[in-house]
């Protein structure tokens, strides 16, 4: 029987601040807007769009979790922030354990695994699409 385990830096439980740029780059985006895109992104990668954290309180915030170094490469529009290294600044991202109680945070779509990230330029194409139409929600 083989498992399928979470990465190192998702905690054994509850949650953890993990600081952005060295086992991932996060963009995050409003409520809402973010969990439209959560939908689409569901959508285009037959259900497995890679590690996606949901804040369930305050702002309601999605954290889409790509590859260290990625979100660089891109220009992200208004209403999405990228956290990564930067010499200005650390940046932290709280990351839920695989399961149990992780309150107020949680994984949108299961913990990932080894090696999963959400893919970046899907993440911005969709995030520009959404501007361009000025889409804020699911259809």
């Amino acid at each position: 029987m083989t498992s399928k385990l979470p990465p190192n830096w998702v905690p054994k439980s509850g949650l953890q601040l993990r600081l952005a740029g060295v086992q991932f780059d996060a963009v995050r985006v409003d409520g809402v807007r973010g969990e439209a895109t959560v939908h689409h992104l569901l959508t285009l990668t037959d259900g497995r769009p890679g590690p996606v954290v949901r804040e369930v309180g305050g702002g309601r915030w999605t954290y889409f979790l790509l590859a260290p170094g990625e979100s660089a490469e891109y220009e992200w529009p208004p209403g999405a922030r990228r956290f990564a290294r930067s010499a200005a600044q650390a940046e932290y991202v709280g990351v839920p354990a695989a399961e149990g109680n992780t309150y107020p945070l949680s994984w949108r779509c299961g913990a990932p695994e080894v090696g999963e990230f959400v893919d970046a330029e899907l993440l911005h194409g969709l995030l520009m699409a959404q501007l361009a139409h000025g889409c804020q929600g699911p259809e």
